[in-house]
């Protein structure tokens, strides 16, 4: 399977913290991914992109926090994130790049 333009706008990047690399063990990986993406989109633009097979995926919306902004009250933006469960025997290497 080829990947079109849209799989591309789907995933934004991947999420490299300490506790996705705890994830990692368990052949899941991370990604920011569009507020408006569902998780079929998701599973196909994973497959697509990096030519492996996903098991799973789940989601979930993280909240932005209350920031200020040069003394003026204000909030970041609200942001998808999704756990991508890969297949037995496949991996994405993240560091690597597209």
């Amino acid at each position: 399977m080829s990947a079109n333009p849209r799989d591309y706008d789907i995933i934004i990047r991947p999420i490299i913290t300490e506790k996705s690399t705890l994830a990692s063990e368990q052949n899941r990986v991370v990604f920011e991914v569009r507020l408006d993406a569902t998780k079929p989109e998701i599973k196909r633009a994973v497959e697509a992109i990096f030519g492996v097979k996903v098991e799973k995926v789940n989601t979930l919306i993280v909240k932005g926090k209350k920031k200020y902004f040069r003394g003026r009250p204000g909030r970041r933006s609200d942001w998808k994130k999704a756990y991508v469960k890969l297949a037995e025997g496949h991996s994405i290497d993240v560091t690597a790049g597209i």
